[in-house]
């Protein structure tokens, strides 16, 4: 009875479910609905299961009324032709669910504006789970056969691995098990719920012997720490760092994954990924391998070509600690809006942020968002007041870009290949001295921008729409603008310093227009990938012990097998209390038969290999 009712309840322009089979069905479940209100046995003979249900309802109507044992019956049977169809009916439901998804989800389509509408009714960095599945983005692109391929029988072999919405678990993976992490609710303040990640005592224990292995500068010791932790965080994400150095991308990309399920396997059951609620403190080291991760995994998929998922993976940083912004993926998120083609959550970000951040004091911003109000004005499918108002904002950004920012011009047309006029190359406004006379930190934004989202800029229509701007703006700095003066004076005021997060966003990032801007206090220090520039204030909740060590005291031999062995200690813990004298000679002797023992397993291995005779003595002499 509720489908019935639910069927009843439909609006006048949408048809029933059932209309799907054949179309003699739509007829009995139009007369089914007038029906409805009854009994029971009223609305049972909507089908016989061979398509003449309608029929015999139309003939025998008094027949229907009196049965009213034949409900189960007759629905089984119509189930059992929905699975003689099956085929056709799911291919059909697929293709409809596709092509739903594309014309929602298709930047330059007419619906975005509905869809802005949902949009701008949920919060600005909501998350969808389904857009951090890059499979959903490829299939848009290629389509699910070519995404797919065979892998639909094998994900039904899959055993042991939990659902998980960051990754995709594979099979290859090793078993996954407790590693010793966990989340914690600390607390709730003002709707907003702040976790933090916590290392149990087994694995601080892991993590000890992580950084050992650090230390040791042989990344051999971190892949045997792995086969014996194959889910430890902190080393899946150096390794990874280690392999992208050798070339080879598909391993890196998949330790990262193999980090990231590892974290999502020890969330707390309350923490979401889509509200936008929840937050973790960068500042506590235990956190700041999922900042990481996931920074590191949206460098992957934009590499892969996937944006539109990489952008979710941004807001999803961004949401964890929106104040602090610890990795400054405000840097980026910009360039993945304009690549994904998400124009209007761009211009969103900007009107709601611009008031409290000062976005337009970031070049990235400043030139980015009037970039993406000129694409929004070249979408026909507008209608003409939204696509004229879109072409005034950006006109007026993009002066005031150009403006603040002067010294962005001349390497943007570099790298584009494209030669300005002689008026604009001989100015001294965009010359060479606009970008010698800028403070260091803001040459490493700007050549971060430039080095990042110059590929956006090649297009000709781009280069046509800013040629008249940079023209204007030129008039008004020979008119000496008020605007001219204000600019100059903020350049000079501000960004004499940049940040620490804008440093790690840069080391992470590897552009190398960027890194080779750096200053020497940053590139002198040793930067570790699991843990890039540290916060100063950071939140330790446990420390790793301290080594006893006396070299002076120590002998020859002693230091030769500590070098061996770097966990050996032959003095041991030698405490000088009167109470723990014999505590010490205990440890003493100890050491002493540690010592005896490392010497034997050593003496037992030692093996000696004879040359090979050969009969001809004036031979080369290579021994194998």
């Amino acid at each position: 009875i509720p489908a019935e009712e639910s069927e009843d309840e439909l609006p006048a322009g949408e048809e029933p479910p059932d209309t799907r089979l054949s179309e003699g069905d739509t007829a009995g479940g139009n007369q089914e609905g007038k029906k409805g209100r009854s009994k029971d046995g009223a609305v049972t003979e909507e089908t016989d299961g061979d398509g003449h249900g309608e029929g015999q309802e139309a003939e025998q109507p008094d027949q229907t009324l009196a049965s009213s044992n034949k409900p189960r019956k007759k629905k089984k049977k119509r189930k059992t032709k929905k699975n003689s169809a099956g085929e056709t009916v799911e291919d059909n439901d697929l293709e409809d669910i596709d092509s739903l998804l594309e014309r929602i989800e298709e930047p330059g389509l007419a619906p975005q504006s509905h869809g802005g509408i949902i949009t701008d009714s949920r919060p600005l960095l909501y998350v969808e789970h389904r857009n951090l599945n890059p499979e959903n983005e490829l299939k848009r692109y290629f389509g699910a056969r070519a995404v797919l391929g065979d892998q639909r029988p094998r994900q039904r072999q899959r055993q042991y691995i939990r659902s998980v919405w960051l990754t995709a678990p594979k099979n290859t993976w090793p078993r996954y098990s407790k590693t010793g992490i966990t989340m914690q609710l600390l607390d709730t303040r003002r709707g907003v719920q702040h976790f933090t990640f916590e290392h149990h005592r087994e694995y601080q224990q892991v993590q000890f012997k992580f950084l050992d292995a650090v230390e040791s500068m042989d990344p051999n010791n971190i892949v045997l720490l792995l086969q014996m932790n194959p889910y430890h965080v902190d080393s899946l994400l150096q390794l990874s760092d280690v392999c992208r150095m050798q070339e080879d991308q598909e391993m890196a990309r998949d330790l990262i994954e193999r980090a990231l399920y590892s974290l999502e396997c020890a969330f707390h059951p309350v923490f979401s990924l889509t509200s936008g609620a929840c937050r973790l403190d960068y500042r506590r080291p235990e956190n700041r391998a999922f900042f990481l991760a996931l920074f590191k995994h949206l460098m992957f998929l934009e590499k892969r070509g996937c944006p539109r998922t990489a952008l979710e993976f941004c807001k999803l940083i961004l949401s964890l600690d929106p104040e602090n912004d610890p990795l400054c993926v405000l840097l980026l998120i910009d360039f993945l809006s304009l690549r994904a083609r998400e124009y209007t959550f761009l211009t969103r970000l900007f009107q709601e942020w611009e008031s409290h951040r000062n976005l337009s004091q970031l070049p990235n911003f400043a030139f980015s968002v009037p970039l993406a109000y000129f694409f929004l004005s070249q979408q026909e499918e507008r209608p003409e007041l939204e696509r004229s108002q879109a072409r005034e904002r950006a006109a007026r950004l993009i002066q005031l870009a150009l403006i603040m920012f002067p010294s962005v011009l001349m390497p943007l047309l570099d790298h584009c290949s494209v030669q300005p006029d002689a008026r604009v190359t001989s100015h001294p406004f965009f010359g060479l001295n606009a970008q010698i006379s800028q403070s260091p930190a803001l040459n490493q934004l700007t050549s971060l921008y430039v080095g990042r989202t110059h590929a956006l800029w090649k297009d000709p229509a781009v280069m046509a729409w800013l040629e008249p701007h940079v023209h204007e703006v030129l008039r008004m700095v020979e008119a000496g603008d008020a605007l001219v003066q204000e600019a100059e004076h903020k350049r000079k005021i501000r960004y004499q310093s940049a940040p620490r997060n804008i440093y790690r966003h840069i080391i992470l990032s590897e552009m190398k227009e960027a890194t080779a801007a750096l200053p020497l206090e940053v590139t002198s220090q040793p930067v570790m990938g699991f843990d890039p520039l540290p916060p100063l204030d950071s939140i330790v909740s446990y420390t790793r012990p301290e080594r006893t060590s006396h070299p002076s005291n120590e002998s020859t031999l002693s230091l030769f097998f500590r070098s061996l062995l770097p966990n050996f200690n032959l003095q041991g813990d030698i405490r000088h209390d009167g109470d723990e004298e014999a505590g010490a000679a205990q440890d003493l002797n100890q050491g002493v038969n540690r010592l005896m023992a490392a010497m034997r397993d050593m003496l037992a291995n030692i093996q000696f290999q004879e040359p090979p005779r050969d009969d001809n003595p004036e031979g080369d002499g290579e021994w194998d």
